[in-house]
């Protein structure tokens, strides 16, 4: 019940990741980051515990397509998972289970990765994967440039509820997390997110390591 896709920006050192479900609070349980390590989706029938173990094997030395497949060999029930894998070099991988819901698809582009499920046609993984090569601007507008591209392809056969974006950096810290939980349009609600969000960005990072010269944001009782 997910389209989703995670990417390396080579310019910038960045991981992130964007997704949307017909479920409740996808993110939540779909998308997991680890610090100058890589960026796992875990979807459909979700088990939370995967994209985690997934991050521990890549920190551990271990290459994206041996991650997938310890994980994929030692998990009960994976043949109902979908599992996508980026390292911090831009490495990808892909496993998708024979019992995953409905349509299904996955796709991998130059430093992207993007999977399925309940999907409206199996060719919409490879619209977004086309999308996020083709985009310009910053990481988090082509990673959810890609996600649009997911829905105006087919996207899901029934109607998307939430929606998440996460970019990761250099700081222990995520430097974009915004989620929709439940929404009638959650992606156009994350796109309004990111807009207020993206100028911002550097500041909050300065905030934690300067607060000194940090800018305000006009909040009540902040000069």
């Amino acid at each position: 019940m997910t389209l989703s896709i995670a990417a390396w920006d080579e310019n910038t050192g960045q991981l992130g990741a964007a997704i949307s479900s017909s479920s409740i609070s996808v993110s939540s349980r779909c998308l997991h980051w680890r610090a100058d390590v890589g960026i796992a989706l875990s979807q459909n029938i979700t088990d939370p515990r995967l994209g985690p173990r997934m991050l521990a094997l890549l920190d551990d030395g271990v290459a994206v397509g041996a991650a997938i497949d310890a994980v994929v060999q030692n998990t009960p029930y994976i043949r109902y998972r979908q599992l996508a894998l980026i390292d911090n070099r831009g490495n990808t991988g892909l496993f998708s289970g024979d019992a995953v819901l409905g349509c299904f698809g996955s796709a991998e582009g130059k430093h992207c990765v993007a999977a399925g499920n309940l999907l409206d046609n199996e060719l919409v993984p490879a619209a977004m994967t086309r999308a996020f090569e083709q985009s310009s601007g910053s990481f988090g507008a082509r990673l959810m440039a890609a996600l649009k591209a997911g829905v105006e392809a087919g996207g899901e056969a029934g109607p998307l509820h939430s929606a998440g974006l996460l970019i990761g950096g250099s700081p222990c810290w995520p430097l974009a997390e915004l989620r929709i939980d439940w929404d009638d349009d959650p992606i156009s609600k994350m796109f309004t997110g990111w807009e207020i969000y993206e100028p911002q960005i550097d500041a909050y990072v300065m905030r934690a390591y300067n607060p000194e010269d940090a800018p305000s944001y006009g909040v009540p009782g902040d000069p």
